[in-house]
């Protein structure tokens, strides 16, 4: 479960904003995609979809394991989603999802990934208290229960996990005593764009996010950049370039992840 507490220790946690099945796996998968370890060009949102298309992978009573595996190597990355009202999956028992585990795994992790999955089944099946969150009321109280689980899977010879659930669950003690906490990941902070590099240097881009249209399309230089570069920051911003393709009269196309940066003000013209 090294790769569940991993996702809570960076914020990888979230409570979905949609009770949409492919719209809660684009969300997870698309937090993924945004970690810097991940190639750029992962396809790691379609490969999650696609997998879900051939079989679906609800384990029961409201728990989802969706994954996506690829040949790269590196490391195994894991976002969780909750869904307080639940989300209709199409498992055996009719029942809703609420608890969605993603997993990305690479091809060197994909032994790791067994044993992760089978531990989880396990101790769900076998601790009706641990699986059932359907009385959980705030995204800490999911936390917690998650933190429950990695603490039976990993067992008492983990020292350095042990050590790690510590200081994470002081964090989780801070927040609930009304102390300030350190930062964690925000899904909002994540817009999926498309960026066109036209002939003349200059771009276009669309996405939804008007701020982020207006910022992106006043930088001088943003094509040049997203031609020679995977990963580009710039006005407040870090985009990864998922893939690019290259189109008649010297027009290229970016599928992007744009990330912003907390803190940080973009405004059109910043550099």
């Amino acid at each position: 479960m090294k790769a569940v507490l991993e996702a809570l220790e960076a914020g990888r946690l979230i409570e979905l904003p949609e009770n949409d099945k492919q719209k809660a796996l684009t969300l997870l998968a698309s937090l993924v995609e945004a970690v810097p370890s991940v190639h750029p060009g992962s396809k790691i949102v379609e490969a999650v979809l696609a997998r879900e298309g051939q079989a679906n992978t609800y384990l029961g009573d409201g728990w989802a394991v969706p994954h996506a595996r690829t040949a790269e190597e590196g490391e195994m990355l894991c976002a969780i989603g909750w869904s307080p009202a639940g989300i209709a999956y199409g498992g055996r028992d009719g029942a809703s999802a609420r608890m969605l585990l993603l997993y990305y795994v690479p091809d060197n992790q994909r032994a790791a990934y067994l044993k992760e999955i089978s531990s989880l089944a396990r101790l769900l099946h076998e601790n009706g208290a641990m699986r059932d969150v359907s009385q959980a009321a705030t995204l800490n109280d999911v936390r917690l229960r998650l933190l429950d689980i990695v603490t039976a899977a990993l067992g008492s010879g983990q020292a350095e996990a042990r050590a790690r659930m510590i200081r994470l669950e002081a964090r989780t003690a801070a927040v609930a005593a009304g102390a300030p906490a350190a930062p964690t990941f925000d899904p909002s902070l994540v817009v999926p764009a498309w960026i066109v590099h036209t002939s003349d240097g200059g771009v276009m881009v669309l996405a939804r996010d008007e701020t982020v249209v207006k910022t992106l399309e006043a930088q001088a230089d943003l094509g040049t950049r997203l031609e020679r570069q995977p990963i580009v920051s710039v006005a407040g911003y870090v985009i990864h370039i998922r893939q690019g393709a290259t189109y008649g009269l010297g027009r290229s196309l970016f599928d992007c992840l744009v990330v912003k940066q907390p803190g940080v003000a973009a405004a059109p013209g910043a550099a």
